[in-house]
């Protein structure tokens, strides 16, 4: 049976609200007491620091009851993902979070150690590299990573930030037209368009969706369908 503990964020901001207020709970329920430090992985920052981000974030893991160590910190960054209690990955570029993944050779430890149960948080970029590939991301591919393919801790990929908002006077297409595109060059993927504010907590072989909005899931040949927190998505741990 799988030991995975997974927290997937779709966004780190909700409007009107603080960096992370509306997932504050949820994460300390998901870290629970046991955990004391958390090794946080600053790669999707592009416009600030990795110290910028890392002490942004910190704030609110203090605030929370934890001690936030970055990666980029270490003097061995493999080595401190080998002794992490937990894992967080932190929102931004995909593209650049994914390459700098592979620059540091942090790839396969960090999947060997969610693999093995250290709980791993991610929200926005963070959650999308939780998924086979980086293919479902929003963002520009401002740099090149060697390949698409991410950690795999989920079988499923990621829509974060998914709306099905479509702007006045703008004939650009709807999020789900592209994720269409996705599917029709992608036929044996499922897709979670993961709404702001929606979580996804795995636990071995359980999966749930937090927050009060629904989740819809795209799958090649079939309609989308929504589903919502109270529903089953075993289904989904199975794709």
């Amino acid at each position: 049976m799988s030991r995975k503990r997974l927290l997937l964020l779709s966004n780190s901001m909700n409007y009107g609200q603080e960096f992370l207020e509306h997932a504050v709970s949820d994460i300390k329920d998901f870290l629970g007491a046991s955990v004391k430090r958390v090794l946080f992985v600053p790669f999707a920052g592009v416009t600030r620091s990795y110290d910028e981000f890392a002490a942004a974030v910190s704030g609110r893991f203090s605030e929370m009851g934890y001690t936030l160590d970055p990666v980029h910190s270490a003097s061995d960054a493999v080595e401190a993902v080998r002794q992490a209690e937990a894992i967080a990955v932190g929102g931004g570029n995909t593209f650049h979070l994914l390459r700098e993944l592979y620059e540091w050779d942090l790839i396969t430890v960090i999947r060997e150690r969610a693999e093995r149960g250290v709980p791993y948080i991610g929200w926005s970029a963070g959650s999308n590299v939780a998924c086979p590939t980086i293919k479902t991301t929003n963002d520009m591919p401002i740099v090149a990573p060697p390949s698409f393919d991410a950690l795999g801790l989920v079988p499923f990929q990621i829509n974060p930030h998914y709306t099905d908002e479509q702007l006045a006077n703008h004939s650009g297409e709807p999020r789900e037209q592209r994720l269409a595109e996705f599917l029709k060059a992608n036929p044996a993927a499922t897709v979670v368009g993961l709404r702001e504010g929606s979580i996804l907590r795995i636990e071995g072989g359980e999966i749930r969706l937090l927050g009060e909005k629904t989740a819809r899931i795209f799958r090649a040949g079939e309609d989308a369908k929504e589903y919502g927190p109270n529903d089953s998505l075993a289904f989904l741990l199975n794709s």
